[in-house]
C-alpha cells in the first residue's frame, strides 16, 4: 500500500511542478465561471434594491424597514456606486433620496423619490414592488398626520397605528409557476449553475490531457523501471491510477474550495458533494489511463483528451444545462459521466437531496470508473512491452 500511495505522490507532484498547467487548471476555471456568472447567472430570486441618501433619516429608515418587510434586499450606499451598480446589473432598482425629501417627510409634505430600474427585465417587476413600498410608507405617513391633526399625540398616533397593523392580518398572495424549467433553477446562486459545469468540464479534460504524462513516463520508461523495484505490477499500475485520481481531486477540490470562498457558491451538504466529486474523479481518471494506454504519442493524446472531453461535456450538460436538451439528446446525454454527476449535483444543491436520493447517480458513475479502470489496467499491462 506504501508504495501504491508512493507512486501516485510522484505522479500528483509531476503535475503541479508542470508550470504549463497552473493557468489552464487553477485560473481559466476561475475566469470562466466570473465570467459566465456574471454574464448569464441568474440571482438568487430575490429583488435587490441600492438606496442612496441620508441613512439616518426618517424617511430612509421608513423605506428600507418598508422594503425589507416587503421581502426586498436592500443595501445603503453613496450615490455614485448605487448608479454603478445600476449599469453592471447588480441590483435592480436604486432609489435616490435629496436632503430635502428627507425634510418634506418630517414635515409630513409631498415627497418626490427619484427611482431608477436597471436594464435587465425583471428590474420592471421589482420597480413595481418599490412601488407599492413606497406608497405603504405615505399611507402610513397620512395616516399619522390626519391623528396628528385630530389632536392626539405623536406618541399615541404611533402606538395607534401599530395596534391597528398588529389587529389587522394583511392579505397575502401565493404566485405558482407552472413552469418546469423556471422551477428547477429557482433558488441558485448567480454562479451555481456555472460552477457546477465547469467543475465538471475542466475536472474530465485536465485528466483526459494529462494521459499524456503516462505516455512521456511509458516512453522515458518510468513505468518500467517502477515495475523493476520490488513491488508487484498490480501496484504498479494502481500507482498510476491512484496518480490520476489525485491529480482530478486536486483541481476539483481547489475549484470548489476558490468558488466557495470568492463567489458564494453553495454546493449543498459538503459531503455528498465531495463524494460526488471523488466518483466523478474516479471515472475521470480511469478515462484517462485508458487514453494514455491505447496511444502512443503524447501530442495524438493531447489532442484526443480535449476533443473527447469537450464533446463528452456538451452533451452531459456542462456548455448547456441538460434542462433545455431534447428529448432525444437527454437519453443521450445519460451515456456520459457528466450528467450523472450534473443530476447527483443538482439533487444535493437544489433540492437538499440525501444519499439516498442521489444512490442511482453514484451507483452508475462507479460502475463507469469501474469498468474503465479495469479496461486500462488490463491496456496498460499490455501496453508496457510494446515499444515506443
Amino acid at each position: 500500500m506504501k508504495s501504491l500511495a508512493g507512486i501516485a505522490l510522484v505522479e500528483v507532484r509531476r503535475f503541479l511542478r508542470d508550470r504549463s498547467n497552473i493557468f489552464f487548471v487553477f485560473i481559466f476555471p476561475l475566469l470562466l465561471i466570473l465570467l459566465l456568472g456574471s454574464q448569464f447567472g441568474a440571482n438568487s430570486g430575490q429583488a435587490r434594491v441600492g438606496l442612496a441618501g441620508d441613512g439616518g433619516s426618517g424617511l430612509a429608515k421608513a423605506l428600507v424597514q418598508q422594503l425589507q418587510a416587503d421581502g426586498l434586499d436592500v443595501a445603503t450606499a453613496g450615490e455614485a456606486t448605487v448608479r454603478d451598480q445600476l449599469s453592471r446589473g447588480r441590483i435592480d432598482v436604486g432609489i435616490f433620496l435629496a436632503d430635502a425629501d428627507a425634510a418634506d417627510f418630517s414635515a409630513v409634505s409631498p415627497v418626490r423619490i427619484e427611482a431608477v430600474a436597471a436594464s435587465q427585465s425583471s428590474a420592471q417587476a421589482v420597480l413595481q414592488e418599490v412601488r407599492g413600498s413606497v406608497q405603504a410608507v405615505s399611507t402610513e405617513q397620512r395616516q399619522r398626520k390626519l391623528l396628528e391633526g385630530a389632536g392626539i399625540g405623536a406618541a399615541e398616533a404611533a402606538a395607534a397605528l401599530e395596534q391597528a397593523r398588529e389587529s389587522v392580518k394583511p392579505p397575502t398572495m401565493e404566485l405558482v409557476d407552472t413552469n418546469d424549467v423556471t422551477q428547477e433553477f429557482r433558488g441558485l446562486g448567480k454562479f451555481d449553475l456555472g460552477a457546477v459545469q465547469q467543475l465538471l468540464l475542466f475536472v474530465f479534460l485536465s485528466s483526459l490531457t494529462g494521459a499524456a504524462t503516462l505516455i512521456k513516463a511509458r516512453r522515458l520508461g518510468v513505468v518500467a523501471r517502477v515495475m523493476a523495484a520490488p513491488v508487484a505490477s498490480w501496484q504498479a499500475v494502481g500507482g498510476q491510477a491512484l496518480g490520476r485520481f489525485g491529480i482530478a481531486a486536486v483541481q476539483g477540490v481547489y475549484i470548489m474550495a476558490g468558488t466557495a470562498l470568492l463567489f458564494g457558491v453553495e454546493w449543498g451538504n459538503p459531503l455528498l458533494a465531495g463524494v460526488i466529486l471523488a466518483v466523478f474523479c474516479a471515472v475521470s481518471a480511469a478515462a484517462a489511463m485508458v487514453i494514455g494506454a491505447v496511444l502512443d504519442n503524447d501530442a495524438a493524446a493531447s489532442g484526443v483528451g480535449v476533443g473527447l472531453g469537450l464533446v463528452l461535456a456538451g452533451l452531459g450538460g456542462s456548455m448547456v444545462p441538460p434542462e433545455f436538451f431534447s428529448g432525444a439528446l437527454q437519453q443521450v446525454s445519460l451515456l456520459t459521466p457528466h450528467r450523472w454527476a450534473y443530476d447527483a449535483f443538482a439533487g444535493v444543491q437544489r433540492h437538499g437531496g440525501t444519499l439516498t436520493d442521489i444512490l442511482p447517480q453514484l451507483g452508475v458513475l462507479a460502475a463507469m470508473a469501474a469498468a474503465l479502470l479495469v479496461l486500462g489496467s488490463f491496456v496498460l499491462r499490455r501496453s508496457l512491452g510494446r515499444a515506443l
